[in-house]
């Protein structure tokens, strides 16, 4: 199954394919806290604003995009340039193929080209007091732990969507030795050219 796949660098006109994949996530879970389905023009905007400086890259499966990942801003300020959030979204219909760990190995390597050094994931969490969710489960907290995150920290009922509470929690990975003087972060679109996608 994995061999079928193929990950390639995000274009504003994958906007259609992506949202597609998207949207469920919006409206069945709460592994998104967004309540409404984005637009087209919405996420064409997010995609384009994300390849300013760091990567949006898809995984393809005979021409049809069925996953992507991204990484964005942990903070504005300067100091925080070396740190990321990362979001990763996969087909419903993959889940456990090994296709999120394939989009998260090629994205934590490219940051790693760009001098990033520290990845850091906000997940959704299920409220321990709400033992039954259909809307959400531990599974994404289990799949950056497999990856090499660590839980660094919880927030409790901060998320209310389908009429409950979530919790929501912050995981961290280094990918990166931490120097003095570290080197400068490059953009994205100034080391694209290094990144070799077919070994993914």
């Amino acid at each position: 199954m994995e061999n079928q796949f193929t990950i390639r660098k995000a274009s504003v006109i994958d906007a259609p394919a992506i949202l597609a994949i998207y949207r469920p996530y919006v409206q069945n879970t709460a592994i998104t806290f967004e309540y409404t389905v984005p637009t087209i023009l919405e996420f064409e905007d997010r995609i384009r604003n994300v390849l300013k400086r760091y990567p949006y890259i898809v995984a393809e499966r005979t021409g049809t995009i069925v996953g992507y990942a991204y990484a964005g801003p942990f903070h504005e300020r300067a100091a925080y340039d070396w740190a990321v959030e990362t979001s990763i979204y996969v087909d419903e219909n993959l889940r456990h193929t090994g296709l999120g760990k394939r989009l998260y190995n090629a994205l934590e390597d490219i940051l790693r080209i760009q001098g990033i050094l520290n990845v850091n994931a906000c997940i959704a969490y299920p409220d321990r007091d709400d033992i039954e969710d259909r809307h959400l489960n531990t599974n994404s907290a289990e799949f950056h732990e497999h990856l090499g995150y660590r839980l660094v920290g919880e927030f409790h009922k901060c998320g209310y969507k389908f009429d409950r509470w979530y919790n929501m929690i912050w995981m961290e990975k280094s990918i990166g030795d931490h120097l003095e003087n570290p080197p400068k972060v490059r953009a994205f679109e100034d080391i694209v050219s290094e990144v070799d996608f077919s070994r993914y």
